[in-house]
């Protein structure tokens, strides 16, 4: 193999060396303000080789044959400038700086109808240039070339980027909740009801333009980060008319074709929809005490008007299936140039996963379980997403657009978990049958107007709605002694655990719903002072955005009873165990109770206000400095009942001032240096304040909120070296320094019976590390398949530490206030929950333009991370590195049909996470023995790798619109 490789390296130099091509590169500036001159012609007079300048006025032309040659240069209201006997040598580069005279007779009115292309590689790596904060991105070029199928998996080729379940996004190593998340400049809610993250892996790929990931702050931004801003940004208008339709097949390992346990669900679950069976009848007692009040017979009598939907059914996985369909149009209606872009994406995809569960008793000795299990999770997951988007350009100083985006998604997962109680003595077989829905909708109307040459404004209104419901999700739980024999020499049976008090652990149905409405108002303006056609005028811009939201969450648990000792009802098997004749309410079968607490329902209500205005200073033409002022008012508040009555229980007002500055020196017309200070904060998520408490079934956890939570604050320092080979190249070193006052974390408490987690502001912490970045294209090279050839990667290393204080302000499990002195059993300095020590993206990528092939190979890994914060009866645990890499291949065929086959996670490693028992900030190799050093292995399995075909065709034929 070593042998081969050097033949191969020996021939591409071979090919190199004996080329007899050279290139000739430049700029082209104008003559009178010596500015650089943006996408002049240049060309090789008497053959086919040309291009044109970029945003430096620079051009590049490879491959041009060794001689003399006239190079010939012509521009719109310029002078052609001809310049002859410009010799290229073999191998080498002629360089050429030249300038171009205005024409002297004046033109004719010429009108212009185009878009700026922002979808490009060359257009994203232009636009980060110009952007006056720290910031790197990604085109729907390149993610239509890695073939990722969502925002979450595109966004984690971009630097310092690595994503968590597959879609919660984490930056510079620092939790979701660190990051804002903007969809078409308007800051979007979170997607979760547990926490504050956005589920990236709800916007399709095929709809994304371009996503741009900020890592410093700026006026014009949101001032709630620490992590980044993550913008992405839909496709606004067609530049032709097309419409398209592509198909996806996919096939996991581990699942595809496999026989799985699921649920009894209504049809309408594949559109991510439920039927009224599902839901609790409108006829039951509103309040848990009065339906508790009444006599058991009566309370079955409730019971039974629930369908028996226990029976789980054997199904075989058919491959996943994926479709979209894309239309574009433009046309004019008078003088008005109109223009559509809808999108239709349906989606319909299985994971199975055997999960290795343990727990143990964490005491003298590592690995001493407690409880093992195996976990059959089954998981059916269903998308019908639309956007549509209309935009009408009156004239070119005023353009309206009205964007549509909406997701309607479903989850419906099945969980068999079989294991024992090891320390009571027990063997489990626990069931849970969950089904998700959620609808998603955000519509926006923006406009654009150039009131003059030299001012610009520009709006947009927006409502936004998020839908969750949970209904009827059944969890059981079946228990024997272990080891036990019946009369006739068979193991015992199990029997269903009825506790005499409705517990989420146990047997019950759970119903919450959620309904959030956001309405949002925005106005940016900018005024350019002077020439505007100065290459670096001075602006000033300014705006405000202003934002209600308001949530309304509500959950409901029913318990079942034993009545008397309702043996023979707890043997049977969970299709008929809660048949109607074993729900009566009399000796020897089941009633039900309502565990509903008056804090498992509550209000969320949120007033954000924010202005801001920001000025560049321009030090000569190579040095810019940019200063803002932002200034927040945020009302946010919790409502919930408390002894039955309606009370306020959060009332933050806060008003935070948002200083930052951003200077760019620039060495050359490729090289920058830049500098960057914001003040930013974070603030809490309804949830993460309301009392509510949350059973999470899969991690055998509880999750309540906590109302003391205050808003954190960050300091942020920036500093990068950025390096512009050629328009479409790139090479970056970031160093960054963060300082945290307050930050919010998940904080496990200190209690014997169980995992219960909540969230608490340790006292502060810092977050440091540096980025390398790096995209290489080899257009220069004579050798034809390195010319097709692109290398991108980057690299982060990150530190962080926390300092949680000596005393945790913390609820206990009953939603009680507590001071806990932390002191000896959980550790006052640690890494920060979340954050990766480092972070690799690596890609290669092939195009061949002439015979529509295209291939890449893409890597990607994160280092070990603390997945959720610890105390000594309970070890933190981490979550353990993945290599990752995906392979694609593309080929098209006259424009019309591609053909699409991908690989992703082709390694296919365990997803592992470990407790870290002996405390020493990170788990080693051995995690299965006994001694005192070593750590434990709690929660194992793998997602299998996964290959898709796809087929994607353009009906009729692209129609230019001029």
């Amino acid at each position: 193999m070593n042998r081969n490789l050097l033949l191969v390296l020996f021939s591409l130099l071979s090919t190199a060396v004996f080329a007899q091509t050279g290139t000739v590169q430049g700029t082209v500036k104008d003559g009178k303000t010596k500015e650089s001159l943006i996408g002049c012609t240049v060309r090789v007079d008497g053959t086919q080789i040309g291009g044109t300048t970029d945003i430096e006025g620079h051009f590049n032309l490879a491959n041009v044959p060794a001689g003399t040659h006239k190079i010939v240069i012509s521009y719109v209201s310029y002078k052609t400038r001809e310049i002859p006997n410009v010799r290229v040598e073999s191998g080498n580069t002629t360089a050429i700086d030249t300038e171009l005279d205005e024409e002297g007779t004046s033109l004719q009115e010429v009108v212009v109808r185009a878009n700026k292309a922002t979808n490009t590689e060359i257009a994203v790596i232009t636009e980060i240039k110009q952007l006056k904060p720290i910031a790197v991105g990604i085109s729907a070029q390149q993610i239509q070339k890695s073939q990722d199928r969502d925002a979450a998996a595109a966004i984690r080729r971009v630097p310092g980027v690595s994503i968590v379940d597959n879609r919660f996004v984490l930056i510079r190593g620092l939790a979701a909740r660190y990051n804002s998340v903007l969809i078409n400049d308007v800051i979007t809610p979170s997607t979760e009801v547990d926490t504050r993250s956005f589920s990236f892996d709800l916007v399709p790929s095929n709809i994304i333009d371009r996503m741009i990931v900020y890592k410093s702050g700026s006026a014009e931004l949101p001032g709630d980060f620490a992590g980044g801003i993550v913008k992405i940004y839909t496709k606004r208008r067609p530049d032709q008319n097309f419409m398209d339709a592509g198909l996806t097949l996919g096939y996991r390992g581990n699942t595809t074709f496999q026989t799985v346990q699921s649920q009894t669900r209504s049809g309408l679950n594949a559109l991510g929809l439920w039927d009224a069976s599902q839901q609790i009848p409108t006829s039951f007692p509103a309040r848990s005490a009065d339906f508790n009040a009444l006599n058991p017979l009566q309370r079955a009598a409730y019971a039974r008007l629930l369908p028996n939907t226990w029976a789980l059914k054997d199904l075989t996985l058919s491959p996943d299936i994926r479709f979209a369909l894309n239309l574009g149009r433009r046309f004019d209606v008078g003088d008005v140039r109109v223009s559509n872009l809808t999108s239709i994406n349906y989606s319909m995809t299985n994971q199975f996963s055997n999960i290795d569960l343990k727990l143990y008793d964490n005491g003298t000795i590592a690995n001493a379980i407690t409880q093992q299990y195996n976990d059959a999770n089954y998981a059916r997951q269903t998308r019908l997403g639309l956007l549509h988007n209309w935009s009408a350009r009156f004239s070119p100083g005023f353009t309206l657009e009205w964007k549509t985006l909406f997701n309607q998604l479903s989850t419906t997962e099945t969980v068999v978990r079989t294991g024992a109680q090891v320390a009571e003595g027990y063997d489990v077989r626990s069931f849970s049958e969950r089904f998700e829905n959620r609808s998603i909708l955000t519509t926006q109307l923006a406009g654009e107007h150039s009131i003059s040459p030299l001012t610009k404004i520009n709006w947009v209104g927006s409502f936004g709605y998020t839908g969750r419901w949970e209904p009827d999700w059944k969890r059981a739980r079946y228990l024997r002694p272990t080891g036990t024999t019946g009369s006739d020499g068979q193991p015992a049976p199990f029997l269903i655990a009825t506790p005499n008090d409705p517990t989420p652990t146990e047997v019950g149905r759970f119903n919450s719903k959620l309904h959030e409405y956001v309405i949002s108002a925005i106005a940016n303006g900018e005024h350019t002072f002077g020439n505007p056609t100065d290459r670096e005028p001075n602006k000033i811009r300014f705006g405000v955005y202003a934002e209600q939201k308001n949530r309304d969450y509500a959950a409901h648990f029913y318990g079942y009873q034993a009545v008397g000792s309702a043996s023979a009802a707890k043997q049977r098997d969970i299709a008929t165990a809660f048949a109607p004749e074993n729900v009566t309410g009399s000796q020897g079968s089941f009633s039900m109770l309502d565990g509903t607490r008056d804090r498992d329902a509550y209000k969320g209500q949120n007033t954000y206000l924010a202005g801001y205005v920001s000025g560049d200073v321009y030090f000569g033409p190579n040095a810019n400095l940019t200063l803002g002022f932002r200034g927040e008012y945020n009302d946010q508040g919790i409502t919930s009942k408390l002894n039955g009555v309606d009370t306020r229980l959060v009332n933050n007002k806060i008003f935070s001032p948002l200083p930052s500055v951003n200077f760019t020196y620039k060495l050359s017309d490729r090289t920058n240096l830049r500098f960057a200070y914001s003040s930013s904060v974070n603030r809490p998520e309804f949830r993460e304040l309301a009392p509510f408490n949350y059973y999470d079934f899969n991690l055998l956890a509880d999750i309540q909120g906590n109302t003391t939570l205050t808003t954190a604050k960050i300091q942020n320092l920036d500093a990068k070296w950025e390096f512009y080979p050629s328009p479409n190249e790139l090479i970056s070193v970031t160093g960054f320094y963060k300082h945290f006052t307050n930050p919010i974390e998940s904080y496990l408490l200190f209690q014997g019976n169980g995992l219960a987690y909540t969230f608490t502001n340790a006292q502060s912490a810092q977050n440091y590390g540096v980025e390398l970045e790096f995209r290489k294209g080899f257009q220069n090279s004579a050798s034809a398949f390195l010319q097709n050839l692109s290398v991108v990667g980057n690299v982060s290393l990150i530190k962080s530490q926390v300092n949680v204080g000596d005393i945790v302000t913390a609820p206990d499990l009953s939603g009680t206030i507590q001071q806990y002195d932390i002191r000896g059993i959980a550790d006052t300095k640690r890494a920060l929950a979340g954050q990766s020590p480092y972070l690799i993206n690596a890609g290669v990528y092939y195009a061949a333009p002439n015979s529509g092939w295209q291939w890449n190979v893409l890597y990607n890994v994160f280092g070990q991370r603390i997945f959720t914060v610890g105390n000594s009866q309970n070890p933190t645990v981490y979550e353990m590195p993945r290599n990752v890499i995906d392979l694609n291949l593309t080929k098209q065929f006259n424009k019309k049909l591609e053909l699409r086959f991908g690989v992703q996670d082709l390694l296919n490693q365990y997803v592992r996470f470990a407790q870290d028992f002996n405390r020493d900030g990170k788990i080693g190799s051995d995690v299965t023995s006994q001694t005192a050093g070593a750590d434990q292995m709690l929660r194992k399995f793998k997602r299998g790798s996964y290959y898709t075909v796809s087929a994607i065709y353009t009906f009729g034929r692209r129609t230019v619109i001029p």
